[in-house]
């Protein structure tokens, strides 16, 4: 039986503490005209359902929280309940876009189905119409999530045709048996046994993999502390607000090349460049110590992209609001994130979820519901770097021409922001709340005014020694 692992099941967890918290991710795919049928379009995400099982299945908990969750079929599958219609007001614009994102992506989803929508989103503007992926987070990370774009899409104007498809879902269980096979694979040391195993075949490789794990996680439990407070950190509405900004991926490989850093760098410099304009604004100091991320890091191999879970870790730098010259912040930005990289900063955090997943998982929630009551104190926004598809896509023969991503936040974290690139541009998704993020619009700006200056510097530099920046 496939369970969900302890950093899934946590995404549930946090909305049951928190009532005004929806922990989906999602995206808006914006296509190019004529908007196509409906009906059609209901007949083609259909057509590809058996490309992704876990779209036809919904979480089962066992009782008293005895074993982890499991992901069973839904004997009362519909795929109308979760392909939806609306119509943005007119003129389907920015200002339409934010209130329907905010709007959309703040209810909950019901657990009783599987933790998906897809909404059918017409009346934007210049005869385009879009697609919102919404997905909550137990069943993806931002990657997977992403990637299913690949196997919903096309890579042709010609449309796919549809998948065959013998799906019929299975018996459920009565709760009697649901609950005895959990218990007996809880009980079960094959996991355990499978690991031992693995370590004996390369002692070596694992014993390295072992100290480094746990060099870093002890750096990474014990230089946690709290963050100095800012208005950026507090209770939240439950409601959300929606804006979003856009670079030029061209503009961004100038920047990397000018000062040999990486494309994450330059995103996240850009970003620590818009909170201090935010900060500013607010007639707040930007201080040094005033604004830690939480950065997920994708754990996946190659060829993973498209499962359907969660398998990533993190890092908890402290951006450089602090400092003022954009180059200097970018530098500080780089040293901060390969230091944490060459602590196992990563590595000790996927190193907690693993110890995790061997204890008893009513221990496991018990420990994250206690942890999530109290107040957050530590990590004042999160920034996810999403990788986009790179070559065009379409939907029923349509270019998808945006793709504007949504990062949910919870815990005291009022600003909340999301990363991905699709073809040659990328897109900054900001998640804000909505009574105390009333001014979301201010960090559009800022994040695009600094990446502006140190694309200005970059090219001023090329200019001086007679080269330009590389586009590559």
């Amino acid at each position: 039986m496939d369970r969900l692992t302890p950093l899934a099941a946590m995404f549930l967890e946090a909305e049951d503490v928190d009532e005004h918290a929806s922990l989906a991710i999602g995206s808006l795919a914006v296509f190019e005209g004529p908007t196509p049928d409906f009906e059609e379009f209901v007949r083609t995400i259909e057509g590809r359902l058996p490309l992704i099982p876990r779209y036809r299945q919904k979480v089962r908990r066992v009782v008293l929280d005895l074993a982890a969750p499991a992901w069973v079929d839904d004997p009362e599958f519909d795929v109308r309940r979760h392909v939806r219609r609306t119509a943005l007001p007119a003129p389907g614009g920015r200002h339409e876009i934010d209130q329907f994102l905010s709007q959309a992506m703040t209810s909950r989803m019901d657990r009783n189905s599987p933790l998906w929508e897809c909404w059918f989103c017409e009346g934007l503007a210049d005869g385009r119409w879009a697609l919102l992926s919404k997905i909550h987070h137990s069943m993806v990370d931002g990657v997977s999530g992403t990637d299913l774009y690949r196997l919903i899409l096309d890579p042709t104007r010609s449309p796919r045709e549809p998948v065959p498809d013998d799906w019929r879902p299975a018996v459920p269980a009565s709760a009697l048996t649901f609950t005895a096979v959990a218990l007996l694979e809880a009980a079960s040391s094959l996991q355990i046994a499978r690991a031992v195993t693995a370590a004996l075949g390369a002692p070596r490789r694992s014993a390295r993999t072992a100290m480094a794990s746990t060099r870093g996680l002890w750096k990474f439990t014990s230089a946690i502390r709290p963050v100095h407070a800012t208005s950026l950190m507090g209770t939240l509405d439950g409601s959300r607000r929606y804006a979003w900004t856009q670079v030029s991926i061209a503009d961004i490989r100038a920047v990397r090349t000018a000062h040999d850093v990486t494309f994450n760098d330059v995103a996240l410099a850009a970003v620590t460049g818009g909170f201090r304009r935010l900060l500013e604004h607010r007639g707040e100091t930007p201080d040094a110590h005033a604004l830690r991320s939480l950065v997920p890091v994708s754990m996946r191999a190659p060829g993973e992209e498209s499962i359907p879970d969660n398998r990533v870790s993190l890092m908890l730098p402290y951006l450089p609001v602090d400092v003022a010259d954009p180059v200097e912040r970018l530098k500080t930005v780089h040293r901060r994130i390969r230091e944490l990289q060459a602590s196992h900063e990563p590595e000790a955090g996927s190193s907690l979820t693993s110890l995790a997943s061997l204890g008893p998982f009513a221990a496991v929630s018990e420990g994250i519901r206690l942890g999530l009551r109290l107040p957050q104190r530590h990590v004042a926004t999160v920034t996810t770097n999403v990788p986009g598809p790179r070559m065009p896509l379409y939907a029923l023969g349509r270019e998808l021409k945006e793709l504007l991503p949504y990062v949910p936040i919870a815990d005291r974290v009022r600003i909340g922001v999301a990363i991905i690139s699709y073809r040659d541009t990328l897109t900054f998704g900001l998640t804000g709340d909505y009574e105390t993020a009333r001014d979301l619009d201010v960090l559009a700006d800022a994040i695009a005014e600094s990446m502006r200056e140190l694309v200005d510097e970059a090219r001023a530099r090329a200019g001086s020694t007679g080269s330009r920046p590389s586009t590559a």
